[in-house]
């Protein structure tokens, strides 16, 4: 509070909550990882003018910062120290082109000797010490400021690039910043050795940034038009400053929750102890635990929840990092860590009022990832246990068991290796991998992936004929289509139970299969949808019954003549006759049904908004995305894809009934408006109706299904339509002549989508904005230029809705249009004056060689070119040192000196003369070289001109 309010009230700056740790559209980012991510398009330029964003100058905030999972922060790290961690606060105060280094640094420095009354003689401050590659010199502006204001010479110290020059990315906004350290011993010793050195006991606290420069895709610096300030510094660092401790986990940010830890699981109290001190990792445990619930209380608050990619997924691995700590080294009951929730609220509830509305929900989500995750840690532990008891001494841990503790339990992969690494045993690694890449090959559909699923999982024809002469029953898959939903409007699957038939591999039927073999299961009965109708098969697992602990995983499955094959990894070996318990994975599942639903509704909305004429050709649905085909008479407009979307969205809002029914397939054929797509269907036939029960739509004369969607379909689908969130088309493209493609997305994927198309429209507008302010310098314009095509680029290859792609499309194609027009005309302007100051120089003379400045070689050749027109005896090479050291070469050969005289001759011999390389035709050429060579080059100009002539 002391630091917002010194920079609001002292200083005139603006207070601004701090954004959510979810990015907004930065596909880029796990998390918010810094006080400026918000802050991005101003010092990018492409906050739109209009915007709140871009009439900030002052402002002042305190930022919830994430950083695990990406380069930034590795999650291992967390607790083997007394500073690492995953959420943390930056306090920070921003100037947007209004104040720069002299105010930047007396404001600070009041703050922290005035406000605070940090002893002056424990501070120490670097500046950049300059870089001769880039050609930058020391920041002596910066280092007079802090002399001027008192800091003693001795405790201002210079330091190169990697410490103190800070960059945004790769490319973008960067320059020098100054760092504020303090040294924890004191006591009149100079610590200035020990700056940027890792010592624990000198720490940099504040970290200025002066943004004056933004590095380009070349790796060449150009000034900034305005210059910014970011400063950032970490509340907890300062705390500890502050309180006088020595660690973050001593000060009065994480004593209440190590408290509530020893008070939920007993034991002894937290130390502050590290390393071998710290035995048996139990002050360890109460600093991962005390920050990881903090990281989840903040993360799930703004809504990211422990899943299975990205962002979510690393908060997964949070969740069960500090899950593992709580029951293995702490010995805590489970509900610990949701029991921590109300004290990190009311730690951090004040500063940011969001974590207080959603406390409740924080502990529930943690309560129940908890205990899914525990229920998956016992039974990989007994499965390790076992699978250790039988394996033979010296030999590795059998990967299989591994891939499928990782693949079905999401048993993380440094728990099997620790886990391993207390009894001695290594996994064996290259086998493992061996498996993954075969996975990741699988999913990515590679040559490979089919030639392994044919062999085990689609049944040859005499094998097919052979389970029909014993009479082998087809599967029964109805069970697939036994879920309901639970009162808090979650999915419930119903467990199923099977026997094993019959065993497939190598295009042979057998009645078993050894350990760590692949092969296809046929049961009596199965949960697991087999791929059929466009729909992606189930995964999951099966377990023997009375074998909680041995999973097979199921990796595909197919549907072969009223078989059902499920391709399995025999962990063990398998029989037929054994007795199995299946488990679909509930999350793929979910979200093909989803997408399965979402078809539907797309198909009618299509038909809807494009006319009863457009059929379906196709369509494909995975949990990721659903792909659908059809005829259309010509390419769809943005406004068809709105109307389209539109549609969709109406059913999605009213939470429409999906009925679903098995009818005769003559009764079902009679449905007036009925969607089927040449297939053989089953009679009985499944059909799938939206919002209308089957029985109204069967009715004779029945319109029903006019108004709404009604398909046979075989897929499974959701039970009502609101689950689906939203609908966004991403993709559509004619794959030939009248039959167009479009690729949608559903729920959490449909919402991002739109969020990044937000704020790629607000960067389009901005760059149209600044395109309006006609620039009359050419570097300018090009730099817009290259900022449409790289616009053009991102929105090409980024999910974002289709509509919105099109029309963003098409205004970036005017804006190169119109760059490119302005940079010709600017650049035909530029070579009219030089052209004319030349001529009137060499009044009359059959040769003109010289330098003249220019900003490109297309300048230089125009130039030349119109000295030709307007002499037209005249042969012409001009030379152009630019900054960077090269020298460009243009020339053009009056006609009358052909054919003894050629300008590609000429060019070579110039260009050669400076060690670099030359081109062209008898008539006009181009080139270029190194200055060095350029005195030596203007004299072969000559003497080569005079040898011709």
């Amino acid at each position: 509070a002391a630091f917002l309010r010194f920079f609001q009230e002292r200083h005139g700056h603006r207070r601004l909550p701090s954004a959510p740790v979810r990015p907004r559209g930065d596909p880029r980012l796990l998390f918010v990882n810094a006080g400026m991510n918000q802050f991005k398009s101003i010092f990018l330029g492409t906050a739109h003018p209009r915007s709140e964003l871009a009439q900030h100058r002052r402002v002042v905030n305190s930022q919830k910062c994430v950083r695990a999972g990406g380069k930034h922060n590795d999650l291992e790290d967390v607790g083997r120290d007394t500073y690492h961690h995953t959420f943390f606060e930056m306090l920070g105060n921003w100037s947007f082109g209004d104040y720069f280094k002299e105010e930047a640094c007396s404001m600070a420095w009041e703050l922290l000797t005035e406000v605070y009354e940090i002893p002056r003689d424990r501070l120490y401050v670097t500046y950049f010490g300059g870089d001769s590659s880039l050609g930058l010199s020391a920041d002596e502006e910066c280092r007079d400021v802090w002399l001027r204001l008192g800091v003693p010479a001795s405790h201002v110290l210079p330091f190169p690039l990697k410490d103190n020059f800070w960059e945004m990315g790769d490319t973008g906004p960067c320059g020098p910043c100054t760092e504020i350290h303090y040294d924890h011993v004191g006591g009149g010793r100079n610590a200035a050795a020990l700056v940027n050195q890792g010592s624990p006991d000198v720490v940099e606290i504040w970290n200025l940034v002066f943004m004056q420069y933004s590095r380009e895709v070349e790796g060449n610096l150009l000034p900034l038009p305005q210059h910014h300030v970011d400063t950032g510094m970490g509340l907890e660092r300062l705390v500890t400053v502050l309180q006088h401790k020595r660690s973050n986990y001593d000060t009065d940010l994480f004593t209440p929750i190590l408290d509530a830890i020893h008070k939920g699981c007993g034991g002894p109290r937290y130390q502050g102890l590290v390393g071998d001190a710290d035995v048996g990792r139990v002050n360890m445990a109460y600093r991962v635990v005390a920050d990881h619930v903090r990281a989840l209380c903040v993360c799930i608050t703004d809504g990211i929840y422990p899943g299975l990619s990205g962002a979510e997924l690393v908060l997964r691995r949070i969740l069960r990092r500090a899950v593992r700590f709580c029951s293995e080294v702490l010995h805590a009951p489970p509900g610990l860590l949701a029991s921590l929730v109300p004290t990190v609220v009311e730690v951090l509830g004040d500063a940011y009022p969001e974590l207080t509305k959603n406390a409740d929900q924080i502990m529930d989500i943690v309560n129940e990832n908890e205990a899914a995750f525990l229920s998956s840690l016992e039974r990989g532990r007994r499965i390790i246990e076992r699978t250790v008891q039988q394996m033979e001494p010296f030999t590795n841990f059998p990967a299989e068991v591994a891939w499928s503790l990782y693949g079905n339990l999401g048993f993380p992969l440094d728990l099997i290796d620790l886990m391993l690494e207390e009894k001695g045993i290594s996994l064996d690694s290259a086998a493992f991998n061996e498996l993954a890449l075969e996975d990741a090959k699988r999913k990515a559909g590679g040559p490979q992936a089919g030639h392994l699923e044919d062999s085990n999982t689609c049944l040859d024809v005499h094998s097919l004929a052979q389970l029909r002469s014993n009479n082998m029953p087809a599967t029964d898959d109805s069970p697939k289509y036994a879920y309901t939903l639970g009162q808090h409007g979650q999915y419930e699957f119903s467990p199923c139970q099977a026997t094993v038939l019959m065993l497939y591999r190598d295009q042979s039927l057998q009645k078993e299969v050894g350990a760590g073999q692949r092969c296809g299961v046929i049961l009596d009965r199965t949960n697991f949808y087999a791929e059929q109708g466009g729909q992606a098969s189930d995964q999951g697992y099966m377990i023997r019954l009375g074998q909680q602990d041995i999973l097979f995983p199921v990796e595909s499955v197919h549907l072969c003549g009223g078989y059902v094959i499920h391709e399995v990894t025999a962990v063990e070996a398998l029989r037929a006759g054994d007795q199995v318990q299946l488990f679909v994975d509930e999350a793929q599942r979910l979200a093909c049904m989803m997408n399965h639903t979402a078809t539907h509704l797309l198909n009618f909305a299509l038909r809807h908004v494009l006319g009863d004429n457009t059929e379906q050709r196709g369509s494909h649905v995975t949990a990721e995305r659903l792909r659908f085909d059809f005829d259309t008479k010509g390419p769809v407009t943005v406004e068809q894809l709105q109307q389209v979307e539109q549609v969709v969205q109406d059913v999605i809002k009213r939470n429409e009934v999906v009925h679903m029914a098995e009818v005769p397939l003559t009764l079902a054929r009679r449905v007036q408006g009925l969607r089927a797509v040449d297939e053989g269907y089953p009679d009985p036939v499944r059909i799938v109706s939206l919002g209308v029960p089957v029985e109204s739509v069967l009715t004779r004369d029945s319109e029903a299904a006019m108004q709404t969607s009604v398909e046979l379909c075989c897929g499974t689908h959701l039970l009502q339509t609101g689950a689906m969130e939203d609908l966004t088309i991403i993709n559509e493209r004619q794959l030939v002549k009248g039959i167009s493609r479009v690729i949608a997305v559903t729920g959490g994927q449909a919402k991002k989508a739109r969020e990044v198309g937000q704020c790629l429209a607000m960067e389009v507008e901005s760059l149209s904005l600044r395109m309006k302010q006609r620039s009359t310098s050419i570097p300018e314009m090009q730099k817009l230029s290259k900022e449409v095509g790289q616009l053009t680029k991102v929105l090409a290859s980024t999910a974002v809705p289709q509509w919105q792609r099109k029309e963003l499309q098409t205004i970036l194609k005017a804006l190169q249009r119109t760059a490119n027009t302005a940079i010709k005309k600017l650049e035909m302007q530029q070579a009219a004056e030089k052209a004319q100051s030349l001529l009137a120089k060499h009044c009359n003379q059959p040769v003109i060689i010289d330098t003249v400045p220019a900003d490109s070689l297309s300048i230089l050749m125009k130039v030349v070119n119109q000295l030709c027109d307007k002499s037209p005896g005249t042969s012409v090479l001009l030379l152009s040192p630019q900054v960077s050291g090269e020298v460009l070469c243009a020339c053009q050969v009056s006609k009358n000196c052909l054919p003894v005289f050629s300008a590609a001759d000429w060019a070579v011999a110039v260009c050669t003369q400076m060690e670099g390389k030359a081109g062209g035709s008898p008539i006009v050429a181009k080139g270029s070289g190194n200055a060095k060579g350029m005195q030596g080059a203007l004299t072969t100009a000559l003497e080569f001109a005079q040898s011709k002539l």
